[in-house]
């Protein structure tokens, strides 16, 4: 193996190795998800050396000057105010889904009018506009961090995977019986999973245009799934109350985790692979160890429905969004309820985290408001 070059991360941290083997291009990552400006770095390049044999003497110096970056950017202080940008006429219809590229300069937009349209941030300007569904596209995502594809899955049954760039459709995915609901692509952008009302994943790929996998298992609608970070496993939650675990590359059935007495809504894997989060209709929300599918802790609190589950990007805190207008952050390894967020007059269909040094922040958003609540959170 010979290291080419190294390329920064910094949310959440890390350094990515891309290096050469049997005359191909590959890349590994280094975690650094608990460090800090105040970590010693000489000792943080002593434990990386012992651990990565792709890091030399040679190399030690180039990883430290690294680190610091990463540190010199978590010491930087963000005073953000938040207010309207901007207003879009997007469709003529109700929008579906949005989402953003990894740089956050351009957003793509769902709707019930068939259509998938590509935004310009900055200057709300309309870049494309993806048509060819015959029915409502309802899941749309980047091939993120590349940014350079969008897939796009619709009530007609199919998946389209589109340019980013000239918005011309690459390929049409036919396959499901019923309507696509959620859609993932896996981080290497080589595969797009897609779940549908007819309880199956498909496992697709973007070059060829080709049927990889059904994963088959589920007995009612499959709602929401994910990759995990390095895209060798797929975790996919039904309205049969069930998640299940599957391996990408065989297309084999790893783990059903059994529990919840509601249909699932939402499952995300931490970002160390380690640990899954499912949210249910049953009002609460399930942590699993990934490895063994065993239900490590069951968080409870909501008054209603949990619609919508999201880890922090070290893994140490869980955020679940309720049908009951609140918003909640647990402690992922006490379980513990640490906030309880509170001021929507509606129901919270999703919730994220957006990294910063000084805690996280949380971003809750109500589908009966225009408005979102922008909630400081410091543990």
């Amino acid at each position: 193996m010979k290291l080419k070059r190294f390329l920064l991360r910094y949310y959440p941290p890390g350094i990515i190795l891309e290096y050469e083997k049997g005359g191909h291009l590959r890349t590994k990552s280094i975690d650094l998800l608990d460090l800090s400006p105040k970590t010693n770095t000489d000792l943080l390049v002593a434990e990386i050396r012992q651990s990565e044999p792709l890091i030399t003497e040679s190399r030690a110096d180039q990883v430290k000057h690294l680190i610091l970056r990463l540190q010199q950017k978590q010491g930087q202080d963000h005073h953000h105010r938040f207010c309207l940008f901007k207003t879009l006429q997007a469709h003529i219809l109700p929008l579906t889904n949005v989402a953003f590229d990894k740089s956050g300069s351009r957003f793509i937009t769902g709707s019930y009018d068939r259509t998938c349209r590509i935004w310009d941030t900055a200057s709300g300007k309309e870049l494309h506009v993806l048509e060819g569904h015959r029915n409502v596209v309802y899941a749309v995502a980047f091939n993120n961090p590349y940014g350079d594809k969008v897939a796009t899955g619709s009530f007609d049954k199919t998946c389209k995977l589109w340019s980013a760039e000239t918005g011309k459709c690459f390929h049409t995915f036919r396959g499901h019986m019923a309507e696509i609901v959620c859609l993932a692509i896996n981080p290497q952008s080589t595969l797009v999973a897609t779940g549908s009302m007819d309880s199956t994943a498909k496992l697709w790929d973007m070059e060829t245009g080709d049927e990889m996998a059904t994963l088959a298992g589920h007995t009612a609608e499959v709602i929401c799934l994910c990759f995990n970070t390095v895209g060798s496993q797929l975790v996919t939650g039904s309205f049969d109350h069930t998640v299940s675990i599957w391996d990408v590359a065989s297309g084999r059935h790893v783990h059903t985790l059994m529990g919840h007495w509601g249909e699932i809504t939402s499952v995300q894997l931490n970002w160390d692979c380690s640990l899954i989060i499912s949210g249910s209709m049953d009002k609460t929300s399930k942590l699993w160890e990934a490895v063994s599918g065993k239900c490590v802790a069951t968080l409870v609190g909501h008054e209603e429905e949990v619609l919508d589950v999201c880890f922090d990007l070290t893994g140490q805190l869980v955020a679940t969004a309720s049908a009951d207008g609140s918003a909640r952050v647990y402690s992922a390894a006490t379980h513990e309820c640490l906030v309880k967020l509170q001021g929507h007059e509606g129901e919270i269909s999703k919730v994220m985290y957006h990294a910063e040094e000084k805690g996280q922040e949380l971003w809750p958003q109500a589908v009966s408001c225009l408005w979102c609540h922008m909630m400081q959170l410091s543990i």
